[in-house]
C-alpha cells in the first residue's frame, strides 16, 4: 500500500506561515512536540505502531519537489530564502519517534523547531487514517457521500434565504482529523465546484494548489506559546508574537488567534495599534457567541468599525452550527467558518480527538489556557498556575 503522505504539501497553510516567521524571527529554537489522545477509541492506539513507524520513515524520505516549491514561492507573503530553505529541507528520521506503553501511543518529536514543527499535522493525518482502515470502508464512503450531498444540498438553499448583510463563507479545515487524504480530496472538490458561492478555500495546500483554490491558514498556538520561552517577560508574550507577524508579513495573514490563554486576555494586548493592523480574529474555544460578542464589543470600545474586520470560527464546528452563528453576527461583521472533522470525517463513525501540541520550548514548558477547559495543555502543573497568575486567570476547581 502507498505511504498515506505523499507529497509535503498535503498539510495546512499556517504550517507554513509559522514555520517562515520561525526561520526568520526565533531560529535557535529547540522545542518538543508531544501526541495526545483526548477520547476513548475502538482500540488501543497501540496496536498502530508498526504502521506508523512505517509511515514516519515514508514521510522523513520526502522532499519538496520543484513543482511544489514553485506554487509556495508564488504565494505573495512567501519570501524567497525561506523557499531556498524548503529547497533543501528533509524531515530528520532522528527527531521523531514513537513507541508504545501499554494500550498508549506515544509519539514525540524533539529537535530544533524549525525541523520538528512540520511533524505535527502528517502525524496526525497518518494516525487518523490507520485508525480509519480497521474500519468498514464500503459502507463509512458511502453515509459520508450521502451526507456530503446534503450538506452541499444545504448550502444551495442559502440563495433561496435572506440575505444578511455579509456572505457566508465556508473553508476546509480538515486535514489533521480525516477519514483519509482520498476522502478529503473528494469532499473539497465536490465542495469548490458544487458551492463555488459559499466554499471560498482550503487550508490542506496541495488540494488548493490541484484545485486552483485560496489556501487559508495565518498563526495557531504553537506560534504564540513559542514566544513563552523566547526571553521575553511573559506578561508581554502575546505582544511580542503578535508584533513579530507585523513586522515579518506586513499586513499580509491578518488573522489573529485569541485564545492561547483565553479571550479576555488577549484583548487585554490587543490593543488600537493590533486591533487597526490585523483583518481580524479566530475562535477555537469557549462559547463561540459570547467571543463573537466580546469581539464585536472590543472593536467598537477601540472606535473601530467592525464592518471593516472579520471574524473566523473554527472550533469543531458542523454546518448547521456554522449557519446558525452566520444569523447571529453577519449584519453587524464579516465572517468565515472553517469546519475540519465533519467535514472530511462525517462517515456516521465515532471520530477520535487526537493533538500534537507543542509542550517546551527551549528547555522550559509552554502552555495553552483554553476558554475551553479540555483543551488546556500542559505537562507542568507549577508552570501553568505561574502562567494563570501571571495573567490574572482563575485557577481551576478540583473536583
Amino acid at each position: 500500500m502507498a505511504p498515506i503522505i505523499t507529497s509535503l504539501l498535503d498539510t495546512d497553510l499556517y504550517k507554513f506561515t509559522m514555520w517562515q516567521a520561525m526561520l526568520h524571527r526565533n531560529p535557535q529554537t529547540e522545542a518538543e512536540y508531544e501526541f495526545v489522545c483526548r477520547t476513548k477509541t475502538a482500540f488501543p492506539l497501540a496496536e498502530l505502531l508498526p504502521e506508523v513507524e512505517r509511515e514516519l520513515d515514508a514521510l522523513c524520505a520526502l522532499r519538496f519537489t520543484p513543482e511544489d516549491l514553485a506554487y509556495l514561492g508564488g504565494l505573495r507573503f512567501m519570501k524567497s530564502d525561506f523557499i531556498d530553505f524548503l529547497r533543501i529541507f528533509q524531515f530528520q528520521r532522528a527527531f521523531i519517534r514513537a513507541w508504545a506503553d501499554g494500550d498508549t501511543l506515544h509519539i514525540e518529536a524533539k529537535g530544533p523547531q524549525v525541523h520538528v514543527m512540520g511533524f505535527e499535522i502528517y502525524v496526525l493525518a497518518i494516525v487518523n487514517e490507520l485508525y480509519f482502515r480497521r474500519f468498514d470502508a464500503e459502507a463509512a464512503l458511502a453515509e459520508g457521500r450521502r451526507r456530503l450531498a446534503g450538506k452541499i444540498e444545504r448550502l444551495r438553499h442559502l440563495a433561496c434565504e435572506a440575505r444578511l448583510r455579509n456572505p457566508f463563507e465556508l473553508f476546509d479545515f480538515g486535514v489533521r482529523r480525516r477519514f483519509s487524504g482520498a476522502w478529503q480530496r473528494e469532499v473539497v472538490q465536490a465542495f469548490a465546484t458544487q458551492t463555488a458561492q459559499w466554499f471560498k478555500g482550503t487550508s490542506n495546500v496541495l488540494l488548493a494548489r490541484d484545485f486552483g483554490i485560496v489556501p487559508i491558514g495565518t498563526m495557531a498556538h504553537e506560534y504564540l506559546q513559542s514566544y513563552q520561552a523566547q526571553g521575553v517577560r511573559l506578561r508581554d508574550f502575546q505582544i511580542a508574537a503578535l508584533e513579530d507577524w507585523v513586522q515579518e508579513y506586513r499586513g499580509d495573514l491578518g488573522v489573529a488567534l485569541t485564545d492561547t490563554v483565553g479571550m479576555d486576555a488577549f484583548l487585554a494586548d490587543f490593543d488600537m495599534y493590533f486591533a487597526k493592523l490585523f483583518d481580524g480574529l479566530r475562535h477555537d474555544s469557549g462559547d463561540p457567541y459570547a467571543w463573537g460578542e466580546k469581539a464585536i464589543a472590543h472593536y467598537q470600545k477601540l472606535r473601530i468599525d467592525p464592518q471593516a474586520k472579520r471574524l473566523v470560527f473554527s472550533d469543531g464546528l458542523d454546518l448547521d452550527t456554522a449557519l446558525a452563528l452566520y444569523q447571529r453576527f453577519a449584519d453587524r461583521i464579516q465572517l468565515g467558518f472553517g469546519i475540519g472533522t465533519r467535514l472530511t470525517n462525517d462517515m456516521g463513525l465515532e471520530t477520535i480527538n487526537i493533538v500534537m501540541k507543542l509542550t517546551h520550548a527551549n528547555g522550559q514548558p509552554v502552555a495553552k489556557i483554553s476558554d475551553s477547559p479540555g483543551k488546556t495543555l500542559c505537562n507542568d502543573e507549577t508552570y501553568l498556575a505561574y502562567l494563570r497568575q501571571v495573567f490574572g486567570l482563575a485557577q481551576p476547581v478540583a473536583v
